[in-house]
């Protein structure tokens, strides 16, 4: 969020569904679930979208929600389809446009940082050899070690609670002082 509000971050692509950088903060325009998010839901009939959160706070009510959107080709007849959270299971296609974006805004960044990712899963894992071939510099903070890590123009295997705000706020300083010298 830091980072966001300082102006210097452009891309933040996640595998987590979990919502929590949105809830930390960042903004839809960065944020990219390559996995989806639990957040929404969908009716996998009619495409309607909801918020995931009101469909559980009536599961009370109604333990096995189906889609209430009425549909005027039918008489304005409830759907009934079924509701599914925007998690993309396995098997099931990525979001649209989100490896073409992520590719996009990577190898067009200062730097990518690669943050608590074994970098095992694919395709999100592609990203890394994408943008080290645009000639991007790498950061990857991870406890282990892991695949690309020859990509790496820095490697940090501190603890992320604590390595990753330093490397935040060291790099807005850093920002801050090359603005203020030009």
């Amino acid at each position: 969020v830091k980072l966001e509000q300082a102006g210097m971050l452009t891309l933040l692509a996640t595998q987590n569904f979990d919502a929590l950088h949105e809830k930390a903060g960042n903004s839809d325009n960065v944020i990219v679930n390559l996995h989806g998010t639990i957040g929404t839901s969908h009716c996998m009939k009619c495409h309607a979208k909801y918020d995931t959160a009101d469909i559980m706070a009536n599961l009370d009510d109604e333990p096995d929600p189906h889609c209430h959107r009425k549909l005027p080709y039918s008489g304005n007849m409830p759907c009934n389809g079924l509701i599914k959270t925007d998690v993309v299971y396995f098997g099931e296609a990525l979001p649209d446009g989100a490896m073409e974006k992520s590719y996009r805004l990577a190898t067009q960044a200062d730097e990518l940082w690669v943050i608590g990712s074994t970098l095992e899963v694919m395709p999100a894992a592609s990203i890394v050899p994408v943008a080290a071939q645009a000639g991007v510099p790498i950061t990857i903070m991870n406890m282990g070690r892991t695949q690309y890590d020859r990509l790496a123009d820095r490697l940090i295997r501190d603890d992320i609670a604590v390595a990753l705000p330093r490397l935040v706020d060291e790099t807005i300083a850093e920002e801050r002082n090359s603005q203020m010298a030009s």
